[in-house]
């Protein structure tokens, strides 16, 4: 059973690595090859091809479901449902819509009322349908939105497209993994009209969101609402950034949402009283073991649902169905094999699901501690029983904790030591039963939550003193996959059982992952890497042993900006934890806005910038032409500003790097006026073999006397997909290629890296080197 799900596993796991599907005629080969391993009976060889096939056909259908590019940027009107929990904050609400009616395209008429296409539904026409569901944006919405509700919208919708980056959030394959074929934002015009809503009796996200609503009411000043959110249907919308951060040093993360510990250990309460109870009844008409077994089920399900029956949960409540039949129909059961039966089914219902890390940490979890505690001799009081279950999973998972997100909490078994027993024993119990009597008597389930205020404030105040502890967590370079091979035999041999000879190797064999670093580039040279932020500008450049970063991308509320969701994830996926010198270009939002989040994330030794007033807490250095520094024998010179510009676009800071192989131009927002001051005082001297597009590619930037002055090899233009100025201008690509310079926009390529190859530089899109599938081609 074992080896036969690992089988099945490997050929899904095949599938996702691959950057383009097999056509169709391959899958015929698949089958035939299947029926003939399964005629020859090989069938775990039969396993693996069937789990190649099923993740192709899965895979085929989910990109079947996306936008059709002919409705792109059109004006749609769309009647549906409102799937699960909005996410609010200061600007808009964003929630998954599931489109229900044909599709009207929306257009001018004397009532502003929205006009069919061609007369007819656009769903009816081939190849214009919907996809199944949507995620769209509502811009300082008017009315409520709830789970549940009933809409028509006229929305403007686009293509599946992310931003790309080294150690970012591919947020494509979320998007994929999710099934959402399109994104998109409510147009106030028509006004939106709410149709109705279903009740809470019929779907669950509507509970979900009536809970929601009764807690806001009864806790709404409380800190710890949102916790509590998390913990009863498993709304994590509401915890900060910041709260994220110390989960993620302290290592208790999987406290905070509704875990498959969760899920086993309500359970196992139910379980436990319902035995006890039904004894007492005297009806042993059904035995007390069937009936609580039964009962254990049921509320496993039913508390899986609050959680959005997300993978640890599926996992637990599967395992939980087998073991439960187990009791129910009196059979033994081997912990591994309930593993891989559960293993089989969260992979037959979603084969996606691997590509997402919690499937990972899950079953992996789980099946260490099977590992660590099955078939060892004596038995470990309660206490150390905790304490060395704490270290098991904490050690034995830091290996995909170090390839998924570059961090390592080293403080997590003592952390979780305190913590687990706090939030599974006292407050998920307390919170569960003050949610069931919430809607029966409001001030019962005030009390109850009052008793939960000092035991949720005392753990927090913990949990924020452990994650300010100097090194309470690590972050590295992601590991090599060679590294990982070494490891994972190293896990098991360190958590196997006392008198295994040689059980010191395993320290050998972790080795690699913590000397395991990113590559630096050698003396003389450079590593440039423009990331991909949308509508805006973030550049990393490293030498040997230097590192320097040129704005930070733009912000969008209080919990969501460029330094937060790509620059610290690409900064320590390669293993960089301080910042020499922070140049922030001018004083517009999209290159300013992650400069607060990159500085609490990762300190910066200088911080060089035009707008010296607005960054005064980091006390930065104007940056003004004529400065001048080497670094590892490249150098960086500042060529501008010299004089104030009427614009603030012209004030950019202009940095020239010098290297062994070539130059690199940066150039902010400059505009019209500053090329022509550049190209005046400096002439030749502003050669440069990659120039960082001004202003995004504007038609106001990259005159023609600038760009035959630079005489660039590539220009790369730092600009969002479909973006609403029009950039880069088709004037200004016609400019690039009449000086001879190819250009990649990041739109397209995602993050565009600068390397030295074989002597020479290499410039290259993440996109076209490292892209899936799932992503946008």
């Amino acid at each position: 059973m074992v080896v036969s799900a690992l089988s099945f596993l490997a050929g899904l796991l095949l599938v996702q690595q691959l950057p383009v599907l097999p056509d169709i005629q391959w899958l015929i080969v698949g089958g035939v090859a299947a029926c003939i391993i399964a005629w020859l009976g090989y069938w775990r060889r039969l396993f693996f091809v069937i789990g190649v096939l099923w993740a192709i056909v899965f895979a085929m259908h989910r990109l079947s479901d996306r936008l059709p590019e002919q409705l792109e940027g059109e004006e749609v009107q769309v009647t549906g449902t409102i799937a699960d929990l909005p996410e609010q904050d200061e600007k808009r609400v964003r929630f998954d819509f599931i489109p229900r009616d044909g599709v009207y395209a929306a257009g001018q008429s004397g009532t502003g009322a929205a006009i069919p296409r061609d007369g007819v539904y656009a769903a009816s026409q081939p190849g214009q349908q919907l996809p199944s569901k949507l995620r769209l944006s509502w811009y300082y919405p008017d009315q409520p939105i709830k789970a549940g509700q009933h809409w028509t919208f006229t929305v403007k919708l686009k293509r599946i497209h992310g931003a790309m980056n080294p150690g970012g959030f591919d947020y494509e394959r979320w998007l994929f993994i999710e099934g959402i074929g399109a994104t998109g934002y409510v147009r106030s015009s028509p006004k939106p009209v709410l149709l109705g809503r279903d009740s809470a009796w019929t779907r669950i996200a509507v509970l979900r969101q009536s809970i929601a609503d009764q807690l806001s009411g009864t806790l709404g000043g409380s800190p710890n609402l949102a916790l509590i959110k998390a913990l009863t249907i498993g709304d994590g919308n509401s915890i900060t950034p910041q709260q994220w951060e110390v989960f993620r040093k302290t290592g208790t993360t999987h406290l905070v949402v509704i875990s498959g510990s969760h899920i086993g250990l309500i359970a196992g309460l139910v379980y436990f009283l319902v035995l006890k109870l039904w004894a007492r009844t005297g009806w042993l008409a059904w035995s007390p073991q069937k009936v609580a077994a039964i009962s254990a089920v049921l509320v496993a399900i039913f508390y899986s649902g609050l959680a959005g029956f997300s993978v640890p949960t599926q996992r637990s409540v599967v395992m939980l169905v087998v073991a439960m039949t187990a009791i129910i129909l009196q059979r033994n059961t081997r912990p591994f094999n309930i593993l891989s039966i559960a293993l089989f089914a969260v992979l037959i219902f979603d084969p996606l699901a691997v590509l997402a890390a919690g499937f990972w940490l899950s079953f992996l979890a789980v099946s260490l501690i099977v590992y660590a505690v099955s078939g060892r001799l004596g038995k470990l009081k309660p206490i150390w029983a905790a304490i060395k279950l704490h270290w098991v999973t904490s050690v034995g998972l830091s290996p995909l904790l170090l390839l998924f997100f570059q961090q390592v909490s080293l403080i997590a078994p003592l952390a979780n030591l305190v913590a687990v027993p706090v939030i599974s024993l006292l407050v998920v119990p307390l919170s569960l039963l003050a949610v069931t009597v919430m809607f029966i008597s409001p001030m019962l389930a005030g009390k109850l939550f009052y008793l939960l205020e000092p035991l949720l404030q005392g753990l927090w105040r913990l949990l924020v003193h452990l994650a300010e502890i100097p090194q309470a967590s690590i972050n590295h370079a992601a590991p090599s996959h060679w590294a990982l091979l070494f490891a994972v035999p190293g896990v098991l041999l360190l958590l196997a059982p006392v008198g295994i000879p040689a059980r010191w190797l395993s320290l050998v064999m972790f080795l690699p992952l913590v000397f395991t670093d990113a590559k630096r580039p050698e003396t003389g040279e450079i590593n440039m890497t423009l990331l991909d932020v949308g509508q805006g500008l973030s550049a990393v450049v490293q030498t040997r042993h230097h590192l320097l970063v040129y704005d930070t991308g733009a912000k969008f509320s209080a919990e969501s900006d460029m330094g937060q969701s790509v620059l610290l994830p690409f900064l320590r996926s390669q293993g960089l934890a301080k910042i020499d010198s922070l140049v922030i270009s001018h004083g517009d939002n999209d290159h300013i806005g992650g400069t607060e989040s990159l500085l609490r994330g990762i300190a910066a030794e200088h911080v060089l910038t035009s707008v010296a007033q607005q960054l005064s807490r980091y006390a930065p250095i104007n940056c003004a032409a004529g400065q001048s520094w080497l670094w590892d024998e490249v150098k960086f010179t500042m060529l501008s500003p010299r004089q104030a510009f009427i614009s603030d676009n012209d004030n950019s800071c202009v940095l020239k790097i010098e290297s062994k192989h070539g130059t690199v131009l940066l150039t902010g927002d400059i505009q019209a006026a500053a090329e022509s001051w550049l190209v005046e005082t400096y002439g030749e001297i502003l050669k440069a073999d990659v120039l960082i597009a001004p202003h995004h590619g504007s038609k106001t930037s990259s005159t023609s006397g600038f760009l035959q002055a630079v005489q660039p090899d590539y220009v790369l233009i730092p600009a969002g997909y479909r973006n609403q100025f029009g950039h880069p201008h088709r004037d200004v690509l016609a400019r690039y290629r009449q000086v001879g310079a190819k250009w990649l926009n990041s739109a397209d390529s995602g993050a565009i890296s600068v390397n030295v190859e074989n002597n020479t530089w290499v410039v290259q899109g993440m996109r076209q080197a490292k892209s899936k599938y799932w992503n946008a081609k």
